[in-house]
């Protein structure tokens, strides 16, 4: 692949019918694209090779520790990294804007921010705070690395500047409503492990401000909230402060599942997990005979 001194990261398993998009919208910009596949049984490995990606595979623990590994194990002499999903693509304004980034970016500037948009059952959604959200993606190789947590992980930079780069990410969700909800599921119990653990990073204020400021809110604000009804108050919050019924019947759906239904969930998994917890194994007193 001819393009910028650029490599791409797209990690992978059963992408056959979003990977060619993604990988078509980076023709021309990146040099090099690797396919990290954890275990594909569709098309996905012969797609990524028609397109001149290079595969390498790795079973899947969580997708920090998947990136990180792809970050350890590429081989590339690209001066910049892209993380791109494999549901994700880059409109024609964000490659033009890249290139003029890499050809104008000053030598403190070590990342660079793009805005991500969601197109929700073919519809974009403009409002309900999801747009933009401004996503650390490339950074200069050797100077990023990906957060180890669990849900809501980012690329977290050892030193320098983060710019800012305009022109949308597509983050075109999803294929199907039932796989779109058992992903979900699966997100809550990740989720609940990072809400659980007493971990924390030194690295959160070089994920880029507004990443930073959302962590943070959500920490010191709304999981002090009481459990359950924190989540109707957040639906409520985004879908008519910050107007997410302007969105039509698809940002209803997309509001309430996301703002109300998801985080619901993961507080239904808290409170399973105290439950369980909070029971006592059962004690069997033997009877003198």
């Amino acid at each position: 692949m001819s393009g910028c001194n650029l490599a791409a990261i797209v990690l992978t398993k059963n992408e056959e019918l979003r990977l060619p998009a993604c990988l078509e919208s980076l023709r021309g910009l990146a040099s090099e694209v690797f396919v990290v596949d954890s275990g594909s049984t569709d098309r996905t490995l012969d797609i990524a090779k028609d397109h001149g990606a290079r595969v390498l595979l790795h079973p899947f623990h969580n997708y920090a520790t998947q990136f990180n590994w792809a970050l350890d194990n590429i081989q590339t002499d690209a001066q910049w990294i892209l993380r791109i999903d494999a549901d994700e693509r880059l409109t024609e304004e964000l490659r033009q804007g890249l290139q003029r980034s890499f050809l104008d970016s000053n030598h403190q500037v070590t990342g660079l921010l793009v805005p991500r948009r969601v197109h929700f059952l073919g519809r974009p959604i403009h409002h309900g705070a999801s747009y933009p959200v401004w996503l650390l993606r490339l950074w200069k190789t050797g100077i990023g690395r990906c957060e180890d947590t669990w849900m809501d992980e980012h690329i977290a930079l050892a030193h320098g500047q983060v710019a800012k780069v305009h022109g949308d990410l597509i983050h075109e969700i999803p294929n199907s409503l039932s796989e779109w909800t058992h992903k979900h599921d699966w997100y809550a119990a990740r989720e609940c492990k990072d809400i659980l653990s007493t971990a924390s990073t030194n690295l959160a204020s070089s994920v880029g401000r507004q990443a930073w400021l959302r962590r943070r809110l959500k920490k010191s604000l709304y999981l002090r909230l009481p459990s359950f009804y924190r989540a109707f108050f957040y639906w409520v919050y985004r879908y008519f402060f910050r107007l997410g019924f302007l969105d039509g019947k698809e940002g209803l759906i997309y509001h309430f599942l996301q703002a109300f239904w998801y985080r619901f969930l993961v507080d239904a998994k808290l409170y399973e997990l105290e439950k369980s917890v909070a029971v006592s194994p059962p004690q069997f007193r033997s009877e003198a005979k």
